[in-house]
């Protein structure tokens, strides 16, 4: 058959015209098909991550219905649509179109207070929005597991090493997957199995490589943690757990504020879940330091004294 849409269309292909199209042929589709738009319509940031099969799956059709309803649109088969699908995400998240609608609606001199009072909606909309029973299941599981796997690149890296950095002073097995190629984090998680924890952390633009090492970890049944902006996240396919934190700002830079705040409230639960051995690691910590002069006196001191004054007051008050 031949295509509809050629292949520049395809990569032209905006919000509007495969959206809209779905739209308006919704009352010639079957049943199945009908199933098929709906979910695309609310979820294409999840569909172009899902095979034929997988999106069948999803809605309760077979995988025959989802590449016949791909060429009743007009493409010559399901991966045209699944680029299609992409593209729009690709459009959504488009840098450049960040840039030039926040130098369209902010002022030079009213740059901070715009930042700041975005990153302050970021967090209250956090708040409002995350379930508190899923955030101590995420605590329990990274309290139970006998390895925390942390995945986290480019953007989430910082997010992941952050978190990597304080789950050490709780917890004794905690391995950070790095590295810029597929082959060699799917070599650090060869031995994932189902007694272990693997923490996702991933915002648009969404990492492929992050995605598939989830998916990898989902496969060994070991308990998934995802660390994302929507229940339509990609992220949230192959993980147990999500946990939602809002990072969208009109920049070339996402608001990464609410995700660390999250990930400070996992830090603090699990500290006070641990708070023995949290005070006992870092009065080891203090000593090395001490007796090996990695810091210097005045800087180690007020560090370790803050801290372990605050971990003695919590304490103090549970």
């Amino acid at each position: 058959m031949q295509s509809n849409i050629t292949k520049n269309d395809s990569e032209k292909e905006g919000r509007g015209s495969l959206l809209e199209k779905i739209s308006q042929l919704m009352p010639s589709f079957t049943k199945g098909q009908r199933k098929l738009a709906e979910y695309i319509l609310e979820n294409y940031e999840t569909a172009a991550f899902l095979t034929a099969a997988r999106l069948g799956e999803k809605v309760g059709v077979s995988e025959s219905t989802a590449v016949r309803f791909a060429t009743m649109l007009g493409y010559d088969g399901y991966p045209e649509l699944q680029e299609a699908m992409a593209s729009l995400l690709k459009r959504r998240l488009s840098s450049v179109e960040k840039i030039e609608a926040a130098t369209g609606d902010i002022e030079q001199s009213k740059v901070l207070s715009y930042v700041l009072s975005a990153d302050a909606e970021k967090i209250k909309l956090t708040m409002e929005g995350i379930e508190p029973a899923v955030f101590d299941l995420a605590v329990d599981m990274l309290d139970a597991a006998r390895h925390v796997y942390i995945i986290g690149v480019r953007s989430c890296a910082p997010l992941a090493e952050f978190l990597g950095f304080y789950l050490r002073l709780i917890h004794d097995n905690v391995r950070m997957v790095t590295t810029n190629s597929a082959s060699e984090m799917f070599e650090q998680l060869l031995c994932v199995s189902e007694e272990d924890v693997v923490v996702g952390i991933s915002f648009p633009r969404y990492s492929m490589r992050t995605l598939k090492c989830m998916e990898f970890a989902n496969n060994r049944n070991a308990r998934v943690v995802a660390i994302t902006d929507s229940k339509n996240s990609p992220m949230s396919l192959y993980s147990s757990c999500n946990l939602l934190a809002r990072s969208d700002m009109t920049s070339i830079v996402d608001s990464l504020v609410a995700p660390m705040s999250v990930i400070n409230a996992l830090i603090v639960a699990l500290c006070l879940r641990n708070k023995e051995k949290v005070v006992s690691n870092l009065e080891q910590l203090e000593q090395v330091w001490e007796d090996y002069q990695v810091y210097n006196n005045d800087e180690i001191n007020q560090l370790d004294e803050d801290l372990m004054a605050s971990l003695r007051k919590i304490e103090g008050k549970v």
